[in-house]
């Protein structure tokens, strides 16, 4: 039986401002080019970006970055469920 690794595993969960296909398009499209990490939702209805890296690479603000670079504002994020960016009331 192997012993299990402690990995540097990240969630990073974002609300992004999508408003149509075209725009979950643009935020799949610019960080499906990012290595190490592994995109597991972008849906515009929900405004859901959900990623994950096993070693902490890319960090939560490269990932916040690229996506605003896209013209899309980031309204919330966590990082593992550590709020990093609260929602503006």
């Amino acid at each position: 039986m192997s012993e299990i690794q402690e990995t540097e595993e990240h969630t990073y969960k974002f609300q992004v401002a999508m408003t149509c296909g075209g725009c979950s398009g643009a935020v799949n499209r610019v960080l499906s080019k990012m290595e190490g990490l592994d995109i597991e939702k972008v849906d515009w209805e929900s405004k859901d970006v959900i990623v994950r890296t096993k070693t902490g690479t890319p960090t939560y603000e490269e990932v916040k970055t690229k996506i605003a670079r896209t013209g899309k504002k980031v309204l919330s994020g966590t990082d593992n469920g550590v709020v990093q960016d609260e929602a503006e009331a």
